[in-house]
Protein backbone atom coordinates (compact mmCIF):
# COMPACT_ATOMS: atom_id res chain seq x y z
CA UNK A 1 0.00 0.00 0.00
CA UNK A 2 1.14 2.96 -0.97
CA UNK A 3 1.14 5.49 2.16
CA UNK A 4 2.78 8.46 0.56
CA UNK A 5 -0.74 9.51 -0.73
CA UNK A 6 -1.82 12.04 1.62
CA UNK A 7 -5.51 11.15 0.69
CA UNK A 8 -5.04 7.75 1.47
CA UNK A 9 -3.25 8.48 4.95
CA UNK A 10 -6.33 11.05 5.59
CA UNK A 11 -8.41 7.97 5.41
CA UNK A 12 -6.63 5.81 7.24
CA UNK A 13 -6.58 8.38 10.22
CA UNK A 14 -9.99 8.96 10.33
CA UNK A 15 -11.02 5.72 11.15
CA UNK A 16 -7.92 5.47 13.32
CA UNK A 17 -9.36 8.39 15.38
CA UNK A 18 -12.98 7.16 15.00
CA UNK A 19 -12.11 3.85 15.58
CA UNK A 20 -14.03 2.02 12.97
CA UNK A 21 -10.76 -0.03 12.14
CA UNK A 22 -10.16 -3.59 13.29
CA UNK A 23 -7.69 -4.38 16.30
CA UNK A 24 -4.84 -5.94 13.66
CA UNK A 25 -5.28 -2.78 11.08
CA UNK A 26 -5.17 -0.71 14.58
CA UNK A 27 -1.97 -1.75 15.40
CA UNK A 28 -0.10 -2.07 12.36
CA UNK A 29 -1.21 1.83 11.83
CA UNK A 30 0.16 2.64 15.04
CA UNK A 31 3.20 1.31 14.14
CA UNK A 32 3.12 2.95 10.72
CA UNK A 33 2.53 6.48 12.71
CA UNK A 34 5.95 5.63 14.42
CA UNK A 35 8.15 5.36 11.77
CA UNK A 36 6.06 8.34 9.08
CA UNK A 37 6.00 10.88 10.63
CA UNK A 38 3.11 12.00 7.87
CA UNK A 39 0.92 9.49 9.45
CA UNK A 40 1.34 10.76 12.54
CA UNK A 41 0.69 14.41 11.65
CA UNK A 42 -3.08 13.29 10.19
CA UNK A 43 -3.89 11.62 13.05
CA UNK A 44 -3.45 14.63 15.01
CA UNK A 45 -5.32 16.76 12.75
CA UNK A 46 -8.39 14.08 12.79
CA UNK A 47 -7.97 14.97 16.63
CA UNK A 48 -7.57 18.53 16.33
CA UNK A 49 -10.51 18.43 14.20
CA UNK A 50 -12.99 16.47 16.76
CA UNK A 51 -11.99 18.30 19.10
CA UNK A 52 -15.11 20.74 18.93
CA UNK A 53 -17.39 18.24 18.54
CA UNK A 54 -16.20 16.60 21.49
CA UNK A 55 -16.94 19.82 24.02
CA UNK A 56 -20.29 19.83 22.37
CA UNK A 57 -21.79 17.13 24.14
CA UNK A 58 -22.26 17.64 28.28
CA UNK A 59 -20.53 15.40 30.04
CA UNK A 60 -22.08 11.99 31.29
CA UNK A 61 -21.03 9.54 34.12
CA UNK A 62 -20.40 6.14 32.22
CA UNK A 63 -23.58 3.80 33.64
CA UNK A 64 -23.04 0.62 35.32
CA UNK A 65 -23.50 -1.79 32.92
CA UNK A 66 -20.77 0.05 30.98
CA UNK A 67 -18.29 -0.66 33.81
CA UNK A 68 -19.14 -4.20 33.61
CA UNK A 69 -18.37 -3.87 29.70
CA UNK A 70 -15.17 -3.44 30.58
CA UNK A 71 -14.64 -5.66 33.31
CA UNK A 72 -15.52 -8.19 30.38
CA UNK A 73 -13.21 -7.02 28.02
CA UNK A 74 -10.39 -6.97 30.39
CA UNK A 75 -10.83 -9.53 32.06
CA UNK A 76 -12.29 -8.70 35.29
CA UNK A 77 -15.10 -10.00 36.96
CA UNK A 78 -18.20 -7.57 36.42
CA UNK A 79 -19.87 -7.36 39.60
CA UNK A 80 -22.62 -5.17 38.10
CA UNK A 81 -25.79 -6.07 36.34
CA UNK A 82 -25.20 -7.22 32.85
CA UNK A 83 -25.70 -4.67 30.10
CA UNK A 84 -29.58 -4.31 28.57
CA UNK A 85 -29.91 -3.80 25.01
CA UNK A 86 -28.66 -0.53 23.91
CA UNK A 87 -27.23 0.22 26.44
CA UNK A 88 -24.31 1.32 24.52
CA UNK A 89 -26.29 4.52 23.70
CA UNK A 90 -24.75 5.51 26.97
CA UNK A 91 -21.40 5.84 25.65
CA UNK A 92 -23.11 7.86 22.51
CA UNK A 93 -22.61 10.72 24.70
CA UNK A 94 -19.03 10.96 24.88
CA UNK A 95 -17.94 9.28 22.16
CA UNK A 96 -20.31 11.71 19.65
CA UNK A 97 -17.15 13.56 20.63
CA UNK A 98 -15.73 11.78 17.66
CA UNK A 99 -19.04 11.71 15.47
CA UNK A 100 -20.76 13.61 11.48
CA UNK A 101 -21.33 13.65 10.76
CA UNK A 102 -23.63 15.82 10.74
CA UNK A 103 -23.25 14.89 9.50
CA UNK A 104 -21.65 14.40 8.47
CA UNK A 105 -18.64 13.13 9.95
CA UNK A 106 -17.35 9.83 8.65
CA UNK A 107 -17.44 8.15 12.03
CA UNK A 108 -20.97 8.72 12.50
CA UNK A 109 -21.83 7.55 8.91
CA UNK A 110 -19.71 4.32 9.98
CA UNK A 111 -22.12 4.26 12.86
CA UNK A 112 -25.55 5.18 11.51
CA UNK A 113 -24.87 4.20 7.31
CA UNK A 114 -26.39 6.16 5.41
CA UNK A 115 -27.82 8.74 7.97
CA UNK A 116 -26.30 12.02 7.37
CA UNK A 117 -24.97 13.77 4.34
CA UNK A 118 -22.77 11.24 1.86
CA UNK A 119 -19.46 11.83 3.30
CA UNK A 120 -17.62 8.51 1.81
CA UNK A 121 -18.86 9.56 -1.89
CA UNK A 122 -16.94 12.80 -1.32
CA UNK A 123 -14.60 11.30 0.29
CA UNK A 124 -13.83 8.77 -2.69
CA UNK A 125 -13.99 11.70 -4.82
CA UNK A 126 -11.43 14.27 -3.23
CA UNK A 127 -9.47 12.06 -0.53
CA UNK A 128 -10.87 14.07 2.49
CA UNK A 129 -14.24 14.59 4.49
CA UNK A 130 -15.87 17.92 3.12
CA UNK A 131 -16.53 21.09 5.18
CA UNK A 132 -19.43 20.43 7.75
CA UNK A 133 -21.93 21.79 10.09
CA UNK A 134 -22.93 19.45 12.55
CA UNK A 135 -25.32 19.54 15.37
CA UNK A 136 -25.93 16.94 17.84
CA UNK A 137 -29.54 17.75 19.64
CA UNK A 138 -29.97 16.32 23.23
CA UNK A 139 -33.04 16.12 25.65
CA UNK A 140 -33.47 17.23 28.83
CA UNK A 141 -31.32 14.04 30.21
CA UNK A 142 -28.74 14.50 27.66
CA UNK A 143 -29.56 11.49 25.75
CA UNK A 144 -28.52 12.04 22.08
CA UNK A 145 -31.66 12.25 19.78
CA UNK A 146 -31.44 13.88 16.84
CA UNK A 147 -28.43 14.25 14.57
CA UNK A 148 -28.82 17.28 11.95
CA UNK A 149 -25.56 17.84 8.76
CA UNK A 150 -24.91 20.12 6.20
CA UNK A 151 -22.05 20.31 3.96
CA UNK A 152 -20.53 24.16 4.45
CA UNK A 153 -21.84 25.27 1.53
CA UNK A 154 -24.68 23.41 0.51
CA UNK A 155 -28.63 23.54 1.00
CA UNK A 156 -29.73 20.53 2.19
CA UNK A 157 -30.17 19.89 5.99
CA UNK A 158 -29.42 15.80 6.83
CA UNK A 159 -31.31 14.35 9.67
CA UNK A 160 -30.56 11.38 11.34
CA UNK A 161 -33.56 10.56 14.36
CA UNK A 162 -30.98 8.74 17.00
CA UNK A 163 -34.05 8.14 19.32
CA UNK A 164 -37.92 8.12 18.08
CA UNK A 165 -39.55 11.52 19.48
CA UNK A 166 -43.46 11.50 20.66
CA UNK A 167 -45.10 14.10 18.68
CA UNK A 168 -48.86 14.55 19.20
CA UNK A 169 -50.89 14.25 16.15
CA UNK A 170 -51.83 17.00 13.97
CA UNK A 171 -47.79 18.78 15.06
CA UNK A 172 -44.47 18.50 13.62
CA UNK A 173 -41.42 18.91 14.83
CA UNK A 174 -39.60 22.32 14.19
CA UNK A 175 -35.78 22.75 13.55
CA UNK A 176 -34.49 26.30 14.82
CA UNK A 177 -30.87 27.84 14.43
CA UNK A 178 -30.48 29.82 17.68
CA UNK A 179 -27.53 32.85 16.62
CA UNK A 180 -25.14 34.68 18.63
CA UNK A 181 -27.08 37.72 18.27
CA UNK A 182 -31.10 38.04 17.28
CA UNK A 183 -34.07 36.06 17.73
CA UNK A 184 -34.59 32.08 16.42
CA UNK A 185 -35.11 31.42 13.26
CA UNK A 186 -36.53 28.32 11.32
CA UNK A 187 -34.49 25.98 9.53
CA UNK A 188 -37.13 23.18 8.30
CA UNK A 189 -39.44 20.17 9.58
CA UNK A 190 -37.42 17.18 11.04
CA UNK A 191 -39.48 13.36 11.24
CA UNK A 192 -39.50 12.24 14.14
CA UNK A 193 -38.17 8.68 13.80
CA UNK A 194 -35.73 6.99 10.98
CA UNK A 195 -34.06 9.86 8.65
CA UNK A 196 -34.90 12.89 6.30
CA UNK A 197 -33.81 16.06 4.52
CA UNK A 198 -34.99 19.19 3.94
CA UNK A 199 -34.10 22.19 2.26
CA UNK A 200 -32.53 25.41 3.66
CA UNK A 201 -33.54 28.83 2.85
CA UNK A 202 -29.56 29.65 1.80
CA UNK A 203 -26.31 27.84 2.18
CA UNK A 204 -25.25 26.24 5.48
CA UNK A 205 -22.40 29.01 5.50
CA UNK A 206 -24.54 32.05 5.67
CA UNK A 207 -27.24 30.59 7.95
CA UNK A 208 -25.12 28.69 10.24
CA UNK A 209 -22.16 30.68 10.44
CA UNK A 210 -22.89 32.72 13.46
CA UNK A 211 -25.10 29.96 14.86
CA UNK A 212 -23.42 28.12 17.87
CA UNK A 213 -27.01 25.88 18.66
CA UNK A 214 -29.87 24.25 17.60
CA UNK A 215 -33.37 23.39 18.98
CA UNK A 216 -36.30 21.71 18.26
CA UNK A 217 -39.90 22.42 19.39
CA UNK A 218 -43.14 21.02 18.91
CA UNK A 219 -45.00 23.28 16.91
CA UNK A 220 -48.85 23.36 14.97
CA UNK A 221 -47.03 23.54 11.35
CA UNK A 222 -43.68 24.33 9.85
CA UNK A 223 -42.50 27.76 11.47
CA UNK A 224 -42.32 30.77 8.90
CA UNK A 225 -39.48 33.59 9.07
CA UNK A 226 -40.20 35.55 11.89
CA UNK A 227 -42.32 33.37 14.07
CA UNK A 228 -41.50 32.64 17.67
CA UNK A 229 -40.62 29.04 18.79
CA UNK A 230 -42.19 26.89 21.61
CA UNK A 231 -40.40 25.57 24.42
CA UNK A 232 -37.44 23.63 22.69
CA UNK A 233 -38.10 20.21 23.43
CA UNK A 234 -34.34 19.36 22.33
CA UNK A 235 -31.07 21.44 21.95
CA UNK A 236 -27.17 21.04 21.31
CA UNK A 237 -24.07 22.98 20.05
CA UNK A 238 -24.27 23.29 15.90
CA UNK A 239 -20.31 22.69 15.76
CA UNK A 240 -18.16 23.60 12.23
CA UNK A 241 -16.01 20.79 11.30
CA UNK A 242 -12.80 21.80 9.23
Amino acid sequence: MNYDRAELLDRLAAEYVFGTMSARVRRRFQVIQRTLPAAKHAVEAWERRLTPLARSVPPAAPSAAAWDAIDRRTGGQPSRSAAPAFAWLAWLKPVLGVAVGVVATLGLVRLYPSAVVNVDAIVQQRGTLPESYVGLLTDGANNPVVLASSTRHGRTMSIKILRKVDVPPGKVLQLWALPKEGAAFPLGVVPSEGKGAFQLADTSEKLLSSVPRLAISVEDAAAGRGAAPAPYLLSGNCVKLW
